[in-house]
């Protein structure tokens, strides 16, 4: 599937897309996205600045094609929580702590990514896109595990998602609750969500 934020024309493969996303990812390490320009990020890659506003409308969409790297291991995560078998209690706990380990990781990228959520509508909706990617498989299980006079299971999935995001930015950006807190009172609220009791 194509990425959202590729501009190029379809079935045009070229490497210099991801020299110029690995570039980006290089610098947003060492500094915010407000302070690293095109020129630096051109350079770094070995492109023209014309190449790279042939890939991406400006940085935020840069960001957010770097941001679709987290989305896809959390995929994974999510895929092993929502088919898998076993105990509940494990697979919300293992689904959690994947899903922060993976913020963990790409902690510049998320970063940069709210930083340019905020002034720009176009990546919103990427981002609003990439979560609610993972709503169909979540109301599948809530539907599966509640019965059936229960509230409507994507409105749950959706608003268990949203608390998600809301938990990754708390521990990334820092607050009073460890990430071990974060983790277990979220476990909490998933598992009493979908299956009625903390098991």
């Amino acid at each position: 599937m194509r990425s959202p934020t590729d501009r190029r024309p379809a079935l045009r493969s070229d490497e210099r897309r991801e020299a110029i996303l690995d570039a980006l990812d290089g610098w947003l390490q060492e500094s915010s996205l407000d302070a690293v320009n095109v020129a630096e990020i051109t350079a770094q890659a070995g492109v023209t600045r014309s190449a790279f506003y042939f890939y991406f409308e400006n940085k935020a969409a840069a960001v957010a094609a770097l941001i679709e790297r987290l989305v896809a291991e959390v995929f994974v995560v999510s895929d092993e929580f929502t088919t898998g078998s076993g105990d509940p209690r494990e697979r919300v706990y293992a689904m959690l702590e994947g899903l922060f380990d993976s913020a963990d990781r790409y902690r510049h990228v998320f970063s940069a990514m709210l930083e340019a959520r905020g002034s720009s509508a176009a990546v919103r909706q990427i981002w609003d896109d990439g979560r609610d990617a993972f709503t169909p498989s979540v109301t599948e299980l809530i539907r599966a595990e509640r019965s059936a006079d229960s509230p409507d299971p994507e409105v749950l999935a959706a608003v268990l998602l949203e608390f998600n995001d809301r938990m990754v930015e708390r521990f990334l950006f820092g607050g009073a609750l460890t990430r071990d807190q974060l983790i277990d009172g979220a476990a909490a609220i998933w598992l009493s969500t979908i299956y009625g009791e903390n098991r």
